[in-house]
């Protein structure tokens, strides 16, 4: 596996915390939005209106559903379940199944261009490496590998001691790409997968699907507090990650979003509410 450094050879990176954001530019910052802004940023840094990026968010309640999960036959009394758990349900725009998001959940994009002359792989590896490079202090014991069990299972699962504690999913918009991840610091990750196998259940009841859906293992998954016995807390892990990509580049800035970066914001977002638009209906029918 390539290290950052084989991989990135960026100057400047521009650092976007939106983790404490509940508004954007006058709209509910939620991960419908977060997608959209997502695809803005690698439309911006494709063209050259922006540098590469990174950008932290955490959205509370929520369940990222992939592409797939929204086929499930019997859909709409899986997403009343999410609801009768105080959750809401997105349909991304990128790769991955369905992922639970709370307020102990730390999302990261990082969103680079040139990306027709670099692999989908390379893309991850840059991920794992720059996540490894950021917990070195922590552990060496980080892999990278598909967890069978686990949901949203990938080839960059990132795990210690065979328990996933982050996903990595991918998004190509032009020549650029949004590298996303989430990492499940604080909180029970049991717990969160076991709200997930339960969705599966009522979704799927075990019918025959084109799509192989996973069967979830809930111990297949903690947070990295409990992996590593220690008190992480959000506020400490956006410190690393700032700390992280100061020292991996030689310049880090902080700008607003730009005119032209806004104009793709809200047609994205109108993508994304039409992808979602079958959902809203089953989680407005659900409030009835």
């Amino acid at each position: 596996m390539q290290t950052w450094k084989e991989i990135i050879h960026h100057a400047t990176f521009r650092y976007i915390d939106q983790s404490n954001k509940k508004v954007f530019n006058n709209e509910p910052l939620t991960a419908l939005s977060s997608f959209a802004i997502d695809d803005a940023l690698a439309l911006s840094v494709s063209d050259g209106g922006s540098p590469p990026a990174i950008r932290l968010w955490v959205h509370s309640d929520t369940v990222v559903l992939g592409i797939p999960d929204a086929r499930l036959p019997y859909i709409d009394e899986g997403i009343q379940l999410l609801q009768s758990h105080g959750y809401r349900a997105v349909v991304r725009n990128s790769g991955g199944l369905a992922v639970a998001l709370d307020k102990g959940v730390l999302n990261i994009s990082l969103i680079l261009p040139g990306v027709k002359h670099l692999s989908i792989h390379a893309c991850y590896e840059a991920m794992v490496s720059f996540i490894q490079y950021m917990l070195r202090d922590l552990t060496n014991e980080i892999e990278a590998y598909e967890i069978v069990g686990s949901y949203c299972p990938g080839d960059y699962d990132l795990s210690i001691g065979g328990r996933k504690f982050a996903g990595i999913s991918q998004r190509r918009v032009k020549d650029g790409a949004a590298i996303q991840i989430y990492l499940d610091v604080e909180g029970n990750g049991r717990e969160r997968a076991e709200m997930i196998r339960h969705f599966y259940e009522i979704s799927h009841r075990g019918e025959k699907t084109k799509f192989d859906y996973p069967t979830v293992v809930p111990n297949t998954m903690a947070s990295l507090s409990e992996l590593l016995d220690t008190a992480i807390t959000m506020e400490d892990m956006k410190r690393r990650v700032r700390s992280a990509i100061e020292d991996l580049s030689e310049k880090v800035v902080v700008k607003d979003f730009s005119k032209r970066e806004m104009e793709s914001y809200w047609t994205r977002l109108e993508q994304m509410k039409k992808r979602n638009q079958r959902i809203a209906e089953i989680e407005q029918a659900g409030r009835q």
